[in-house]
């Protein structure tokens, strides 16, 4: 489901010509339902949001599927520079080579955000509080797909 929105309440988030991606990922139970969201924002104003289901998952495994789609439609609007801002410290700081990745399975997620990263002239990964505007949007669209999918069961 895509979502254009308009700029979430008090967030000046990207000087002009900038891209930046906000994403998030959500699991009940962890593992449990778990859905994925992202946030693009462009030139100061959201220029498209998405999230999807995963299915039983974890926390972490959610957050790498929100990294992963968020990059995937990041191309549509630039292929030099793409900030990625992300609530997860675990995630950014794997990929920034902070963390080692332990555990084959975030091994090869983030193998896939690498894949992906590759489209970009420049990717940065940076850790942002769960505060921040954008990531409560993000955060907001996962509850939406999680509840929605609860009512359907």
């Amino acid at each position: 489901m895509m979502r254009e929105t308009d700029r979430p309440e008090g967030a000046l988030v990207t000087a002009a010509g900038e891209v930046t991606l906000y994403t998030d990922g959500a699991s009940r139970g962890n593992p449990g339902d778990a859905a994925w969201a992202y946030v693009i924002v462009q030139d100061g104003s959201v220029a498209a949001s998405c999230s999807g289901f995963i299915g039983t998952a974890t926390n972490n495994v959610a957050e790498y599927h929100a990294v992963i789609n968020g990059l995937r439609a990041a191309r549509a609007f630039t292929r030099g520079r793409l900030e990625v801002r992300s609530d997860s410290e675990l995630v950014v700081r794997q990929l920034t080579g902070q963390y080692r990745i332990t555990k084959e399975h975030l091994a090869a997620l983030a193998g896939e955000v690498r894949q992906w990263a590759r489209h970009f002239a420049e990717v940065r990964f940076t850790s942002v509080p769960r505060e921040h505007p954008c990531v409560r949007v993000a955060d907001r669209l996962c509850n939406e797909v999680l509840d929605a999918e609860g009512r359907r069961r």
